[in-house]
């Protein structure tokens, strides 16, 4: 469970540190320090160099919170530095620690088991620094719950790790936005991001956070293992610095035009530009006048010496772990253009402190101690984490992100880990999803445009039913066509057929199907059914997740094609054994739907089970105990003869024009927008206006 995050003082820190390569180079860009004046920079665009706009930088100072020691390295090192704890973050962290132990001991840990197989599944940590918009939640959390949940139901054994990334220049941006610490920016936003996805019903088996003892003490260990291993250099960059603050300037505080060719985005933060991805360094977007550049060494992580590890590493996963068109083509692209040396430093207070005498007043940069997050996180869910993250021979570990995360995962966080010598599990598959568009634009948490993860639940809408592209129209027609009139009313015509009292129907009890084998439509059903489930399985195995949706939705349209063509409401007096055949085989085919179809829609899934009269718990599978799906092949065999359903009920219900035309008015603009609009109603309101 989460835990009270703290930082601590320097778990193993030598006063003479061991010696590090050091070259000169004038790389540029890199983490700023931030005080809390206000000082305005000259910021062009770089392809109108002659041209000017000033951008005001405000910065706030943090003040660096203190972790209670962690335990020493096995070799010997001289006493941490001097850096009392900060008492009441202590006794919080403490307290959280007490609660997590408490949940823990509630809820036996999942750990891997001999035998079995064994899936450990990531979503990308989330910033916590705004609300997940349905671009965050589709991309890296539905996804990955639904591939999951469908490891549960065919009996693996999973673990589902998540969490806020809570370090960094975007926490300290936000903090000093809203006026107050980055440890209550992150303990504000972690509660909102947890409820979010409490309503979206995501089955993580921990959500958690970065900011916590583990992470400094997992990521300052890799750390020096690296260092021991003279896998890190020292570089001197030129960052922007502001002297009236006397302070670096964080880059995601500066703006201006992405100078990649062909891009030219007019919004590009200091660190990454958003429409292509690339990443920058802040003085390649400002003028350098105001604020002036200076020097300032950092360490690095030498991704060239590290080269032919990494390269043998991707040549084999990628094709073993069936690695995604996208992902391929951004991790060839970093390969191409060539691997260079990767700062690994910042020069903030809100992060992991470097256990490092020179650069004790600095901190990891996000992208190294931020993948190392999910380590951390499993080390907050359990102390047998190294069975999850030491154990390649018998974990199978599959993660999920957005485009713009995918070298960080396929080239940063792998030659970490390889750098230190050790046998981690390695990430075997990765799934990615291309950006989710808004209307005519992109979703953007910076600019608050789209449908964020606390509107979702304003619209009283499933959430299952999103799809990549989000549109208000194309919602309305998957609402009344998949799920309305395809889905919905497959289930309710068997069920409430069944329901009817004797006479007309079967009294709620299932029938028997003594002619099964012989009744031809059935038989050619179930051979349809049947190379179906197979397709759905082939492509959740492969994590093609928008496929395997299809293929369950292609069973709900045979399905209704089957009622149809056996005309069963006239069989029920003129062939009543074809008839129960019929309605026996249906009924299996609405729990057949509410097993393939739990990943994606888990609400969906409870409320048939209930109008079915099972329990979730004891009845949610479609595989037998050695996970062989054949008698998913034989729907008539899935529920038996004499079982009594229960309460039939429509399912979903029509998403009309005019309800339609105002969603999309009441989400459109930004955040901000909608929330002067609100404003201003209200003020006219009370003036009767």
């Amino acid at each position: 469970m989460p835990v009270g995050p703290v930082n601590s003082r320097f778990r193993a820190c030598q006063e003479a540190s061991p010696p590090i390569k050091k070259k000169r180079s004038r790389q540029r860009g890199g983490p700023k320090r931030v005080t809390s004046r206000t000082t305005t920079a000259s910021v062009y665009k770089r392809r109108r160099p002659t041209k000017f706009r000033q951008v005001v930088v405000v910065v706030a100072v943090v003040e660096r919170e203190s972790n209670p020691p962690h335990a020493e390295r096995a070799k010997p090192h001289p006493p941490p530095l001097p850096h009392p704890p900060h008492a009441r973050l202590v006794a919080a962290a403490r307290g959280e620690l007490e609660r997590a132990a408490a949940m823990a001991a509630a809820k036996e840990a999942v750990v891997p088991v001999e035998g079995r197989r064994n899936v450990l599944v990531t979503s990308a940590l989330p910033y916590v620094n705004n609300v997940p918009h349905l671009g965050n939640i589709i991309g890296c959390v539905l996804s990955a719950d639904a591939f999951a949940r469908y490891c549960r139901l065919r009996g693996h054994n999973v673990l589902y790790v998540c969490g806020t990334d809570e370090y960094g220049t975007a926490t300290e941006t936000k903090a000093m936005e809203e006026g107050c610490s980055p440890r209550e920016i992150c303990d504000k936003y972690h509660a909102i991001h947890k409820e979010v996805y409490e309503w979206f019903d995501i089955s993580f088996d921990i959500f958690g956070r970065t900011s916590s003892p583990q992470q400094t003490e997992v990521c300052q260990d890799i750390f020096l293992k690296l260092l021991d291993n003279n896998w890190l250099s020292e570089n001197t960059m030129q960052q922007l610095y502001c002297n009236s603050c006397q302070r670096f300037l964080a880059d995601r505080l500066v703006e201006g035009y992405c100078p990649t060719e062909g891009c030219n985005y007019d919004s590009a933060r200091g660190d990454q530009c958003e429409k292509c991805g690339k990443l920058l360094n802040s003085t390649e977007l400002v003028c350098g006048s105001t604020p002036c550049v200076r020097d300032t060494d950092h360490l690095f992580l030498e991704l060239p010496l590290l080269r032919e590890k990494l390269e043998k590493y991707i040549d084999e996963t990628s094709v073993t772990g069936s690695w995604s068109q996208n992902a391929i083509h951004a991790t060839n692209a970093w390969l191409k253009e060539g691997l260079k040396p990767r700062c690994i430093t910042r020069d903030l207070k809100w992060g992991v402190p470097v256990p490092h005498e020179k650069y004790k007043d600095k901190v990891f940069y996000v992208w190294f101690d931020a993948p190392i997050g999910y380590i951390s996180i499993t080390a907050c869910y359990t102390p047998e984490w190294e069975k999850w993250w030491k154990n390649p021979e018998n974990v199978e570990l599959y993660q999920f992100m957005g485009k713009d995360n995918v070298p960080f995962h396929t080239v940063m966080f792998p030659s970490t880990l390889l750098g230190t010598g050790e046998n981690w599990t390695l990430m075997k598959t990765i799934s990615v999803t291309e950006y989710l568009n808004y209307e005519s634009g992109k979703f953007s948490k910076t600019k608050g445009i789209g449908v964020f993860g606390n509107d979702a639940k304003s619209t009283n809408i499933p959430p299952e039913a999103s799809d990549t592209l989000f549109t208000w129209t194309d919602l309305q027609a998957k609402c009344n066509n998949e799920l309305l009139n395809n889905l919905g009313n497959f289930i309710n015509r068997v069920l409430s057929f069944i329901a009817k009292p004797e006479g007309t129907g079967y009294g709620s009890v299932v029938p028997d199907s003594p002619d099964v084998d012989s009744h031809a439509l059935t038989q050619s059903l179930a051979e349809t059914v049947g190379k179906l489930i197979d397709q759905y399985i082939d492509a959740m195995d492969k994590v093609k997740i928008k496929q395997g949706l299809k293929i369950a939705m292609a069973i709900s349209s045979e399905g209704n094609a089957y009622l149809q063509e056996s005309q069963f409401w006239k069989l029920y007096k003129q062939d009543p054994a074809s008839c129960a055949t019929v309605m026996k085989t249906s009924v299996g085919i609405v729990y057949l739907l509410a097993c393939l179809l739990e990943p994606f829609m888990p609400t969906f899934s409870k409320d048939v089970l209930q109008q079915l009269n099972l329990s979730p718990e004891e009845h949610l599978s479609f595989c037998d105990e050695k996970g062989e799906v054949e008698k998913a092949k034989r729907p008539w065999d899935l529920i038996p003869s004499g079982h009594r359903i229960g309460k039939p009920a429509p399912l979903f219900k029509g998403l009309e024009n005019e309800a339609v035309k105002g969603l999309r008015e009441k989400f459109a603009g930004s955040q901000a927008e909608r929330k002067l609009r609100t404003q201003v109603a209200a003020q006219l309101e009370a003036t009767s206006i």
